[in-house]
C-alpha cells in the first residue's frame, strides 16, 4: 500500500441554503450546527473536514443519523456540490472540474453502491450490471463479457438472465456491488449499502467485500452506522458528528482512546476486549525491573493469545516493541482487570 493518499480532503463545507458567507462566519465562530440553523435557518451537512486516503484502504465514515457521513461521501464524486474547500484525487482537486470534465472522470475513476440497491427491474442480472460500461460506450460483446466476470467474481453469473424481482435482498446488492466493479474503478464509494440486509445477509457481504478486496486493492469510502461492521471491514474509521469529523484511526485507536464522550458511547453493548493488544494490558504496579528474562510478547499479541500465556505462570511476562525495547509486564491481576473493565462497556 502507497505511503502517499490517494484521496485528500482539505477544509471541505457544505451549508445548504442561500447565505452560506454567514454560515461559514458563524461556524468560524465557534457556533454549533444547531445555532447555524437557529440563526440562518441553513443546515450545516459537513464543517471543515480534512481526512486523507492511502490507496488500497477502506475508510469508514461513522455516526449518526444527520451526522453528515452520507452528505461527505456525496461530496467526494461531487453527486453534492461543496461550499468550499478542496478534494484532491491523484492530484486532481474534483471540485475545480467542469461539469463535462467531472463526467468524465466518474467514468473513469470512481463507482457508487447504494443502500438501496437502484437496479432497474425491467433489466436483467447481465443488463444492470453491465450499465455503466453501456453509459460508457463500449460495445455490447466487451461490456457482456466484463459484467459475466464480474458476476463470477460475487457469485451470481448463473443469474445473469433472471430478473431483479426474483432475487433476494442479499443477491439484489450483489449485483450492485458488480455493477460498481464492472467499470474497474480505482475508487469505490459504498454508502449504507449493506444496511437493508438482515444481519446473516450483512456479514455474508462483508466477507465477499474483503474477500475480493484482498485480490484488488482498491480504494474503499464506506458509510456505517453499524460499530460491528465498521470495526470488522475498515482499515481506519472516522467518526463524525454535527458535521464535524471529531476522531479517526483503527479500530484499536479509537477503542483505546475515544477523544470524546460521543465517541466513548458508540462502544456502549460491543465486546471491544478482542481489539487490545498486549500493550494495552501492562500492569501498572510493575514496572521493567520486574521482568526476570523469562517469558515475552510482542506488543501486538492479541489478548486471546496473550490469556494463554499470562494465566499460566506465576512470574511477569515482559512485553516488547518492535526495536526489542521493553514496554513494561503483564501479570494475571493487569490482564483481569483490563478484561473486567471492558466488559462493563457490553
Amino acid at each position: 500500500m502507497s505511503s502517499q493518499p490517494k484521496i485528500c480532503v482539505k477544509n471541505l463545507y457544505k451549508i445548504f441554503g442561500n447565505n452560506t458567507a454567514e454560515s461559514a462566519r458563524l461556524l468560524s465562530a465557534g457556533k454549533t450546527k444547531e445555532e447555524v440553523f437557529a440563526t440562518t435557518g441553513q443546515v450545516v451537512g459537513v464543517n471543515k473536514v480534512s481526512f486523507s486516503v492511502k490507496p488500497g484502504e477502506i475508510y469508514v465514515l461513522m455516526g449518526l443519523s444527520g451526522s453528515g457521513k452520507s452528505t461527505l461521501i456525496r461530496l467526494i464524486n461531487r453527486l453534492v456540490e461543496p461550499s468550499s474547500g478542496s478534494i484532491t484525487i491523484d492530484g486532481v482537486d474534483i471540485a475545480k472540474l467542469s461539469q463535462p470534465e467531472l463526467v468524465k472522470w466518474r467514468r473513469k475513476h470512481v463507482a457508487m453502491v447504494f443502500q438501496s440497491f437502484a437496479l432497474m427491474p425491467h433489466r436483467n442480472v447481465l443488463d444492470n450490471t453491465a450499465f455503466g460500461l453501456e453509459m460508457a460506450g463500449t460495445p455490447k460483446k466487451v461490456r457482456e463479457e466484463r459484467a459475466m466476470q464480474v458476476l463470477t467474481q460475487v457469485g451470481l453469473h448463473t443469474y445473469a438472465a433472471k430478473y431483479p424481482a426474483q432475487l433476494s435482498g442479499g443477491m439484489q446488492q450483489r449485483v450492485g456491488l458488480a455493477r460498481a466493479l464492472a467499470v474497474d474503478p480505482d475508487i469505490l464509494l459504498m454508502d449504507e449499502a449493506f444496511s437493508a440486509l438482515d444481519p446473516l445477509k450483512r456479514i455474508e457481504m462483508q466477507t465477499l467485500m474483503l474477500e475480493l478486496q484482498q485480490k484488488q486493492e482498491r480504494t474503499i469510502l464506506f458509510v456505517s452506522h453499524d460499530l460491528e461492521e465498521a470495526l470488522r471491514i475498515g482499515t481506519r474509521i472516522a467518526i463524525m458528528e454535527g458535521g464535524n469529523l471529531v476522531q479517526e484511526g483503527t479500530a484499536h485507536e479509537i477503542i483505546t482512546r475515544p477523544a470524546t464522550p460521543y465517541v466513548r458511547k458508540f462502544f456502549e453493548g460491543v465486546d471491544t476486549s478482542r481489539y487490545l493488544t498486549a500493550a494495552d494490558l501492562l500492569d501498572p504496579v510493575l514496572n521493567g525491573h520486574s521482568y526476570n528474562g523469562g517469558p515475552r510478547l510482542p506488543w501486538s499479541t492479541t489478548l486471546p493469545e496473550a490469556m494463554k500465556i499470562v494465566l499460566n505462570i506465576d512470574e511477569p511476562v515482559g512485553v516488547f516493541d518492535d526495536t526489542n525495547r521493553l514496554l513494561g509486564c503483564i501479570s494475571p491481576r493487569s490482564l483481569l482487570n483490563k478484561m473486567h473493565q471492558e466488559a462493563r462497556h457490553v
